[in-house]
Formats: structure tokens, sequence, C-alpha cells
């Protein structure tokens, strides 16, 4: 090996989203994953901007999973000149064929919506990241490959995928680069799946690695996960909750590909048992309903699926496809369950149910799912009385419920379980697709259980050399990362300003009369004209 290999943490540093390492030898430049991010405004306009590296630089992709944190920013990257191959499971595959079109639709809708209001704002038209089109030519260069067989990129590098257990496809990679004394083994775990997931076979992959980078999202959480019967009861508890009010609605936020199926299958089941009355569930996604084409496909390979074709067939589950179809849903009478995208509520027609519903104390949220730092979905979780919704002051009187056994991650102690069956580690382990308090979580479940384990915290765009004494951080100096440590993972100045915002706009409301109004306004002036 002439050089040591380099690896830079172009996402999901410090933050959960926009996973995309880049992985570089003497002989290939190798991307796993691209991930669009979520989360804060200021992490989402990452999305925009240009790579910071050069696509048709590139040898190959290797795809951990569909999700759109992982894969979503593929037909950027053949846009903007990548034409390679694009590694992945098969299911993987046929779920990006379903996900990435339906990326490229939602960025097309958003952005016309938006291009109406800059014309009247008089502000300039801006473009979606990619089209239909883009999409389309990414899925022409993906390459179907099977768990546990290798694949050689080069003489010198090659990979083989393991399950992650954490979705339909999902996998953690293995990479060998060099032969010999020069060898380095290192391991990507993808988002690893927990215990107990309905759908999913446990994780799984070797041990004994040189470098392990090891997803965090719950590494400071520890949530006890309930077998499949105390997930289901717990499940069945929320729904009799909600359930007390004859008119109203339960509304589930959930991510369409797997989430939502976990749920149908739970929710059925739980009906044909007699545990909760059988009542309307309506699947509120176009996209949940063609993933479940998909899922119905790979059923054999779903550890349940006879429960989800079981569900699939029940006679009160319905899907929404058009937005007519969608709409309906608003003028149903009697209890009912709604179930749709987004799952931290950032999009789709969650948010127009949302709008419909959380002003009346008849309905009930409840979360099943991760919400990032920034999203609507953490707000609601965080207990905030007002939300804006497009554009709407919306007061939120609606039960915020939160049931986290529906998880596709693995929490803090299953994590370390998961870890500790790799061992032994031999240089260094990276902690990414994290938040800070998950990273630091994680970092001392580390330390007890290897205390001379090294840990490293990459932050966004950090550069290190993966040397056979253990990782250098490399990164120049002169060129500082797209977002600073303070900058990802958090709420920035929009999510602030509109807070601002709602207060503003509660205290004007309280206020007694017009004069306590009037006085409430001059000091917030006053504030502006000192800032100044």
């Amino acid at each position: 090996m002439k050089r040591d290999p380099k690896i830079t943490f172009h996402g999901a540093a410090g933050t959960v989203t926009g996973s995309c390492f880049l992985l570089e030898t003497g002989e290939s430049r190798v991307l796993l994953d691209c991930g669009m991010f979520q989360g804060s405004k200021t992490e989402k306009e990452l999305d925009y901007r240009p790579f910071p590296f050069s696509p048709a630089s590139l040898d190959a992709v290797i795809l951990t999973h569909a999700h759109i944190d992982h894969s979503g920013l593929l037909p950027k990257l053949v846009k903007d000149g990548f034409t390679g191959p694009i590694y992945c499971t098969p299911a993987t595959l046929d779920l990006c064929a379903v996900m990435l079109p339906d990326s490229a639709h939602i960025q097309e809708m958003e952005v016309e919506q938006l291009n109406r209001r800059n014309e009247r704002r008089g502000r300039k038209p801006v473009n979606p990241i990619y089209n239909a089109a883009d999409a389309a030519a990414t899925l022409v260069q993906m390459r179907p490959h099977p768990l546990e067989q290798w694949e050689e990129l080069s003489p010198t590098i090659r990979f083989r995928f393991w399950n992650a257990g954490h979705l339909l496809g999902s996998a953690s990679v293995e990479v060998e680069i060099g032969a010999g004394s020069e060898r380095r083994r290192l391991l990507f775990s993808g988002d690893i799946g927990p215990h107990h997931k309905l759908l999913q076979f446990d994780p799984d992959a070797p041990a004994g690695w040189d470098y392990v980078i090891c997803e965090s999202t719950y590494g400071d959480v520890d949530r006890n996960d309930p077998s499949d019967e105390g997930r289901r009861k717990m499940l069945q508890d929320e729904v009799n909750l909600a359930a007390r009010h004859r008119d109203g609605a339960l509304l589930i936020p959930s991510f369409a590909v797997e989430r939502t199926q976990e749920l149908l299958a739970d929710l059925v089941y739980l009906m044909d048992k007699g545990e909760v009355a059988r009542c309307p569930i309506v699947i509120d996604s176009p996209l949940a309903l063609r993933a479940t084409e998909v899922f119905r496909e790979h059923s054999r390979e779903l550890e349940h699926g006879h429960l989800l074709l079981r569900a699939l067939g029940a006679r009160n589950v319905r899907f929404t496809q058009t937005a007519e179809q969608s709409k309906a849903i608003d003028n149903m009478r009697g209890f009912h369950i709604v179930i749709a995208a987004s799952g931290m509520c950032e999009a789709g027609r969650i948010r127009h149910r949302l709008k419909n519903w959380l002003w009346r104390e008849e309905g009930t949220v409840l979360l099943v799912g991760y919400q990032a730092t920034g999203t609507l979905g953490r707000f609601l979780e965080d207990g905030a009385s007002t939300v804006r919704i497009q554009g709407d002051e919306i007061a939120v009187r609606a039960n915020i419920r939160r049931l986290d056994v529906y998880s596709g991650h693995a929490d803090g102690p299953e994590l370390a379980e998961w870890i500790a069956a790799r061992l032994p580690v031999r240089k260094a382990v990276f902690l990414v697709h994290g938040e800070l308090p998950a990273i630091a979580g994680m970092r001392e479940r580390m330390s007890l259980l290897r205390p001379e384990l090294t840990v490293v915290e990459p932050y966004l765009d950090a550069t290190y050399d993966l040397t056979s004494k253990g990782a250098v951080d490399i990164s120049d100096v002169q060129v500082p990362p797209r977002l600073g440590a303070l900058q990802v993972g958090r709420k920035d100045w929009h999510n602030d300003f509109q807070s601002l915002v709602l207060d503003l706009q509660e205290r004007l409301d309280e206020a007694a009369d017009e004069k306590a109004r009037g006085i409430i306004l001059r000091k917030v002036r006053r504030a502006l004209d000192e800032a100044d």
C-alpha cells in the first residue's frame, strides 16, 4: 500500500442526517451513502450547495439502505457528474425505485409553490435539487448485490454486505483495503435495528476490525424495548385512550417505509384479537402504498411477513393515492386512525391532517419515531402550545403522545451490545449519525465496555488518515467545514425566529387592551433599535 487510506465525514457528523462518507485509497475513491440533510433550515440548505468533492471523480457508491437521509442526494450526485455504479442490496434497489422518484416529485412540487410565493414577493425563482429525470437516471446506475458476498471494486479494495436489521434491505458494509500486513478492515454500521423489531431479523456482522464507523442515534437512551406482546400492549393503550373521543382521530406521523407497515400489522393484529375496537385505518401516503407493494413482494425475507400480508387484506384498511382521496379524510365521521408521512412532520400529507386536528381537543397525535431538532415533530414533542404550518398559526389543543417502541434504531445498550460483538476493534471507533448528547452517551458506554478503546467524534467535513497505528486528523485548516459544530444537530435562527413570532403573537393576544398591546410593540421596537 503506497499510502494510508483516508476517510472524510461529509454528513451525519454531529447530526443524524445527511449520511455521506468518502473513503479514499491510493487507487480508488468510494462514497458510502449520499443522504439528504434534514432538520433545521441551516442544515437543509446544505442539500442545495455543491458537493465538497467532485462527483465525477468517484469510482463507486455503496448504499447502506433506502432511507432518504442515506440515499436522498444520489440523484444530485448523478446530475452533477457521477457515472459509476451504486451498489446496494436487491430490496434497497426496489425501495429506491419508489422513494427517489417520490423525493424528486416532492421537491418539484414544493419548489413550484415556493416560486409562486417568491414571484409575489419579488424574489428570484429557485430550482429543485433534482427532478424526476435525475432520479430515473440514478436507478439505471444502481447494482443489486446480495448479502455476505464479496465484490471487488479494484485490486486493492473489496466489500460485502451484512444484515443491519434496520429496514428491508438495510446493510452494514464490510470493507477491506490492501492485503497482508498493510490490510485495513473497516465496518460501516449503517443504521442498526433494535431487538424485537417486527419485520426484521437481528443485525449481524463478523468480529475483529481495525476501524468501526458506528451510528449513535440513540446512544444516550435506554428504551428498555419490550417484547412483541409488550409493544402491542402499549399501542393498544394508546389507541384505546384516543378512541375515548368518539368523533376523534388518532394521527400517527410515520415514515412511509417499514414504520407504517409495522404499525399497520400490529393494529390489525390487535383488532383481530379484540383488544381494540375495529375502526377505519387510513394510510394517507402514495409513497407508503407503493412501498407496501415492495414489502409484499419481499414478504418471505421478513421475519413476520405473514402478519403484514394479513393486515393488507383487512377490509377496514384503506390507502389513499390521489389528492382528492386525501382531502376526503377530513370529512370522515366517527373515530378513525390515519397514518401519514412524514415521520418528523416536515412535509407530506401529515401536515394537512395536523392543520385539521391540532387545534381540536378530540384529536390525538402519536409520535412513533425520532424527531430531529428543528422539526415540527420535535416542537410538538417538546410541548409547543402554538405552531406554524404552511404559514398558518395553529393552537395545539390535541393530545400529543409519544410511543418510542417502533424505532428503527437500536438504543444505547443495544448499540453497545452490537459493538461488543464486533470486538476487537484494534484502532478506533468513529461515532456518527447522532446529535451531540447521543454521541456523548455512546462514548460513555464505550469507556465502560473497553476503557482502552479509542473513540473518535468526527465533525462535519473532517478527514482522517486510517494508519496502522490509529486515526490521524488531517483536516485542512484552510478549508473550514461547511457548518460549525454549533450549527449542526440543533435549532437555528429560523427556528428561533418562528418561536419569537409565536411568542409575540401570544403576548399580544393575552394583552388586556389596545394600550397594553401598544406597550408590548414599543418594547420590541426599542429592542430592535438598540440592537442597531
